[in-house]
């Protein structure tokens, strides 16, 4: 039984739920539900942490706060990230994450309109 987008046949679910209540198969499926949350959010928390630790690395050494620091580490963080696929995912790898976080701060960082 899968709560995720994984493949999944209906004969099979049949096959292996029969004689199982409702109750029963909605336990399971929260529980699959609660695994892939889980692996999903160690996931994100070790590339947040990756990223946020090079970018304050980067920031100390430094000693400025502008746009450079969190493009920088971006492309250091993508290419940690893709390190195991070649040196061209490396450097799309690094270019993609760099590019989406020079967006990202570049969004944060602009100054909101006074209409007051």
């Amino acid at each position: 039984m899968s709560a995720s987008f994984a493949y999944e046949d209906p004969y099979l679910r049949q096959q292996t739920q029969a004689g199982i209540t409702n109750t029963q198969k909605a336990r399971e499926i929260f529980k699959e539900m609660g695994r892939g949350m889980w692996r999903t959010g160690k996931g994100f928390g070790k590339v947040g942490a990756l990223f946020a630790g090079i970018e304050c690395v980067m920031e100390a050494y430094r000693a400025k706060n502008d746009m450079v620091n969190p493009v920088a580490a971006g492309f250091v963080a993508g290419g940690i990230l893709a390190r195991h696929s070649g040196p061209k995912a490396v450097f799309g790898g690094g270019l993609a994450f760099a590019a989406f976080s020079g967006a990202i701060d570049w969004f944060l960082r602009r100054e909101s309109s006074d209409d007051d």
